[in-house]
């Protein structure tokens, strides 16, 4: 577990990022057999199923099925504009994902951020969802 270096709240951090799958099957199928993800706990009802997915850092993603009545509705829109996902190669990792048939939407490439040399491609997630893989030096 990384250390929280935050000076306001104690030991804060991110636990999950929650995706509304419109597919979840397809979805759970991609984050657990394509990215190796795994599930960790399943919980919600038979009818509203939510599963909690190990990213593999000790962080999570929760991947739920729209629910008629659900709070918080879902927007028309996400309104995220992608979850980043570390990766030790962005290249490596981005042709898994292409060989699962995903959109790749930015191939990789090579960036500056803050004087730190930075590699970053995007893809599309089986729901729509922008995903990006993210490595930085």
């Amino acid at each position: 577990m990384l250390q929280s270096h935050n000076c306001k709240i104690a030991g804060l951090g991110t636990h999950h990022v929650s995706i509304l799958a419109q597919d979840l099957q397809a979805s759970l199928a991609f984050y657990t057999g394509v990215l190796g993800m795994e599930i960790v706990s399943k919980f919600g009802t038979k009818q509203h199923p939510m599963y909690l997915l190990d990213i593999g850092d000790g962080s999570h993603l929760e991947l739920t099925a729209p629910a008629p009545n659900s709070l918080p509705p879902a927007p028309q829109q996400a309104p995220y504009r992608h979850v980043a996902l570390r990766v030790d190669d962005v290249r490596l990792a981005i042709e898994v994902v292409r060989a699962a048939k995903r959109p790749v939407t930015v191939e990789p490439k090579d960036v500056v951020l803050d004087g730190r040399a930075t590699t970053v491609a995007f893809f599309e997630g089986p729901g729509g969802e922008a995903v990006e893989f993210f490595h930085q030096q």
